[in-house]
This record gives structure tokens, C-alpha cells and sequence, in this order.
């Protein structure tokens, strides 16, 4: 059997048009829905590093394709640095299974060899199509690219790069894979574009003072060279998810703050999926593991599906508004599933270094006195109240939220690293983990007073 027609056989499994739901789908939507675009494939490109890549989740676990999602297979095609050769006869498409490509042992490694253990991409995209066929009971097939490369900076995986034997080769790959798959597509009577970039990237760049405006010329070029590729009208959307783990020290990241700014920036094409605090982290504190790179999968398959499936507008756990009333400091939410709640499962940060903030649940207050003592913190609606121990009476008053590390090295998912233990309601069941999946408030600091801009 042909790795095309592997793919149509899984797919042929699906019966479209039935009415069952699948299990650990959404049932949110009362109504069927149809597919925005006009693909028959549809593509789905990961950039980023070493947690785009799987790093630490050598113990892959998605061995099997539950539905017609594909990937590239390289076969027996030479493939080592730009340029490549998308025409050539040994590539094939094949049921998308991890690992992505056979994993490497080596640092750097750029693609072909760039794949580490359990991307977050099986899961993701098993999660679209449970969801799509809960909601329209047909198909629907993602294609999946997987580019990034560990421990690289954005100038590396960008467009602008002049590639080595080992780095800088993950834009010049994307557009690879694209045209190859452009070609397979026509050979198989199959339409195909691109619905989405996702990045997993930041650590490097953690205290890159640029890196907002690296993220949204990466966007740029991504959607403009794709385009002009599939010849597709449809935007390709860029989605993000933010960084926890570096800087590996004591004190705070600007990167998190630059993706979530990034998705203000430009509403709708760049969308910050969420913060990644809330996963299981591998021992090194830095990696997730593959159970939380599913987690991470099932989370960027929930938002691209209401993102360019559905074509609604998304946001996260987010804030709107800022205010103050003497010892009060009242933060409004853009909340996608009320209502908010805290997840006692996570740790409390702040216990030892920044006992201030101790009772916070990952906020944090400052003025130019230096840190507020928080009193307590509750939730009312969509409103967070802070209630501090005195009343402020300094300026540059400033709430922040999961932004200050309390231990040196790297602490993800641990109570001395950047955590809060905020989050929503969604009623989500992962199709794979069947693990919920609660939006968690992402990472952000604001003054006070503050509005968002173009909230709500």
C-alpha cells in the first residue's frame, strides 16, 4: 500500500457524515458546523525550540493515527541543508504518528534531524478532528510540518538567516515541506493551504528586548511566503504560547510579556494560545514531558479550531482592566469559559523569596517603594480583587502575574518558578489525554491604572 494511500485508508475509517460523537470531544456546540477554507488537506506548520521539537519526551506515546492526519515522510530522499528539493520522487505523505521524523542524539540539530521525542503536533491534531467530527461529523485532515530547533534563537529559525550545516534551517524547510506538499496534493486530487503557524519558542530570547517585533516580521514572512506558495487567499495565522522557564534565575523574562504583546498587536493573526506553567514538566524543569506536550497539543488544536476552523475570534485568560480603590487593586478578565477559578492542583508561588506576595496565587504588586504585601486575593465574576496590607502610596503602581521567579535555575511548573494558579471553566476533555483543558491566565504585567487596548 502507497503512503497516500495509508493516509485514505485511516481516513476511509472515519465515517463521514455520522452522527456519533467522539469521545473526548467538545460537545459545547449545539449546531454542525462548516469547515472555513477550502481544503481538502490542511496544513499546520510548528517553528520554535527545543519544547517545539519535543525535548524530554523521549516516551512517545502517539504511535497510532485515529483519523487521516498526515505528515511527510522523507523516504529515501537526501535531504541535509537548504536548498532542498520539494519535486522529488521519494517523498510521500503518511499517517501522522509520533515521533515526527526518527529522533536525533546530537546538539544543534536542524532539520531533517531535529526531532527530539513527542511533539505536541500528533495531538493536536487528533484533537481538530474530534472536535470537527463531534461538531459537522466528517473529516477533517491537518498535514503536519515540524521545523524547530533546540536551543535556537528567533534570528536562527527566521527567514533572514544564512543556514550552517546544523542551524537556520527551519523557514527554508517549512516552505519545503509546503511545495512538496502542494505537489503530492495535486498528484492525489486533493486540494491543500496552510491554516496555521504555531510557535513554541522564547527561552533563548528570553531577555530579547527585540523579540516582539521579531515575532510579528516572523509572522509576516511566514504568511506572505506560504501564500505565495499555495496561492491560497485565506490568512495563516500565527499561534503562541508563552515561556516559563528562562532565564534559569532569580528574577523575571521579557519574552512572555512580548508574545502575549505580539497577539494585541495584531488581533486575529497572531493569537497567544495560553501559558505553559500548568503542564507537567520533565525533572530538568525546563522540557516538558511527552504527557505534557500532548497536554500543549490538545491546547493548540482546541484554539486553531475556533480560530480557522470555525473562524471566531479567540483570546485566553487575560487582562482587560486595571483599577485601584485605596487598598484595592480590582483586575478585569477576558474570560473564554466563565466562570474563573483557582486550581489548587498547581503550587503557590512566593513562599519563600517573595513572601509578599505569599498569599497572591501568583500576583504580584509593586510601587516605587518596592514590593506590596498581599493580604488576600479573591474572585468575583469576571474580576480578581487584591487586597493589600496597606494602602499604597507611592507611583508606578504595577500587578503583575506569574512573572517573578523565586529560585535560581530552572523551576518550571514548580512553586519557586513563574506559576499562578488562576484559570477558567472550559469544559474541554483532551481527545488523547483525557486530561480537562482549562484556559490558565497567561503571564502579564500591567500599571495600574490600565486598559487593555481594544478591550474588551
Amino acid at each position: 500500500m502507497s503512503a497516500i494511500a495509508i493516509g485514505s485508508a485511516v481516513a476511509a475509517g472515519c465515517s463521514k457524515g455520522g452522527t456519533s460523537a467522539v469521545p473526548g470531544a467538545d460537545a459545547r456546540r449545539a449546531t454542525p458546523v462548516v469547515k472555513v477554507g477550502p481544503w481538502d488537506w490542511n496544513g499546520v506548520i510548528g517553528t520554535g525550540q527545543s519544547l517545539s521539537v519535543g525535548v524530554k519526551g523521549a516516551a512517545v506515546t502517539l504511535t497510532k493515527q485515529p483519523f487521516g492526519n498526515l505528515k511527510l515522510s522523507l523516504g529515501n530522499a537526501i535531504v541535509t541543508e537548504p536548498p532542498y528539493q520539494p519535486d522529488n520522487p521519494h517523498l510521500a505523505l503518511v499517517p501522522l504518528v509520533e515521533p515526527i521524523r526518527p529522533e536525533t542524539r546530537t546538539y544543534p540539530a536542524a532539520y531533517p534531524i531535529n526531532i527530539w521525542g513527542e511533539s505536541p503536533h500528533t495531538a493536536m491534531a487528533d484533537e481538530i478532528s474530534a472536535l470537527y467530527r463531534t461538531d459537522a461529523a466528517g473529516d477533517f485532515v491537518t498535514v503536519h510540518t515540524v521545523v524547530g530547533e533546540s536551543g535556537q534563537a528567533l534570528s536562527v529559525i527566521e527567514r533572514q538567516v544564512e543556514p550552517l550545516p546544523d542551524r537556520g534551517h527551519a523557514f527554508a524547510a517549512s516552505l519545503f515541506e509546503v511545495a512538496a506538499i502542494t505537489r503530492l496534493a495535486a498528484a492525489a486530487g486533493k486540494t491543500y493551504g496552510v491554516g496555521a503557524v504555531v510557535l513554541t519558542h522564547g527561552e533563548t530570547d528570553a531577555m530579547n528586548q527585540n523579540y516582539e517585533q521579531g515575532i510579528l516580521r516572523l509572522a509576516d514572512d511566514y504568511n506572505a511566503s506560504i501564500r505565495a506558495i499555495t496561492q491560497q487567499e485565506q490568512a495563516v495565522p500565527l499561534l503562541l504560547t508563552q515561556q516559563h522557564a528562562a532565564p534559569g534565575a532569580v528574577g523575571r523574562a521579557g519574552s512572555p510579556i512580548a508574545q502575549w504583546k505580539a497577539a494585541m498587536d495584531r488581533p486575529g493573526a497572531i493569537v497567544c494560545v495560553g501559558p505553559k506553567y500548568q503542564y507537567p514538566y520533565a525533572p530538568d524543569a525546563l522540557h516538558l514531558t511527552a504527557a505534557g506536550y500532548d497536554r500543549l497539543g490538545e491546547k493548540y488544536g482546541e484554539v486553531y479550531y475556533e480560530r480557522v476552523v470555525l473562524g471566531r475570534a479567540w483570546r485566553p485568560l487575560e487582562p482587560i482592566a486595571a483599577t485601584r480603590d485605596g487598598r484595592r487593586v480590582v483586575l478585569t478578565f477576558h474570560v473564554p469559559y466563565p466562570p474563573m477559578a483557582w486550581d489548587d492542583a498547581l503550587p503557590s508561588p512566593h513562599a519563600a523569596a517573595h513572601p509578599a506576595w505569599a498569599k497572591g496565587r501568583g500576583f504580584e504588586v509593586e510601587d516605587r517603594t518596592g514590593e506590596l504585601t498581599i493580604a488576600s486575593v479573591t474572585l468575583g465574576g469576571a474580576t480578581v480583587t487584591i487586597e493589600l496590607a496597606n494602602e499604597p502610596t507611592a507611583p508606578d503602581l504595577v500587578a503583575r502575574y506569574a512573572m517573578t521567579q523565586d529560585g535560581d535555575g530552572n523551576q518550571g511548573g514548580r512553586a519557586d518558578g513563574r506559576i499562578g494558579q488562576l484559570r477558567d471553566s472550559d469544559p474541554l476533555i483532551g481527545y488523547a489525554t483525557k486530561q480537562p483543558q482549562y484556559d490558565y491566565a497567561v503571564a502579564f504585567e500591567v500599571p495600574v491604572p490600565w486598559t487593555r487596548p481594544g478591550a474588551p
